[in-house]
């Protein structure tokens, strides 16, 4: 059996949304067991992006400037730009409009990393299970157990998906 097939995510956890003036903001933590140069890796390398993300980049995130973003699963392409890139620490860009700000602080032997992700109100009991489920799956490529991203029109049917969002639906009112 592969992680795959075995794979239910835990309960919400993690998350807490921040409103300002009319912008909503979905804040994710994830403790992970891997230093922040290999996290780093993984939020910046195109290769390793598509193992886990939910979205292809057209280059490397490690620098500032511009950059194309594929929605994975739907014909969203957003022209980008990197605002900052500053290894291993901090990665700020916009995908499909939306800021983005990926904060890694050593913990330990590993990284706990935090998503700031402005979202649309609508959408963030969404977003926020499509992030675990992501987070989940970055976990194992990083421990070298890839399962392959969950992410997209397909993981909406995935009972582990539904249940993760009106855990936080209810969880953010």
């Amino acid at each position: 059996m592969n992680a795959r097939s075995n794979y239910m995510p835990g309960p919400a956890a993690g998350a807490d949304v921040r409103k300002d003036g009319d912008k909503w903001t979905l804040v994710l933590v994830r403790d992970l067991r891997h230093p922040p140069a290999m996290v780093w890796e993984a939020l910046t390398d195109p290769a390793q992006l598509s193992e886990w993300a939910p979205f292809d980049a057209d280059r490397n995130l490690g620098n500032a400037g511009p950059v194309t973003l594929s929605t994975v699963g739907t014909p969203q392409v957003s022209e980008s730009r990197v605002t900052r890139a500053e290894a291993p620490r901090l990665l700020e860009y916009s995908w499909g409009g939306n800021d983005m700000r990926w904060e890694l602080e050593a913990a330990g032997s590993g990284t706990r990393l935090t998503l700031w992700h402005n979202i649309d109100r609508r959408y963030i009991s969404w977003g926020a299970a499509g992030w675990h489920i992501c987070f989940d799956v970055l976990e194992h490529l990083l421990a070298g157990e890839p399962m392959g991203r969950m992410v997209g029109p397909e993981v909406a049917k995935f009972e582990g998906w539904q249940r993760l969002q009106g855990e936080y639906a209810k969880q953010f009112g």
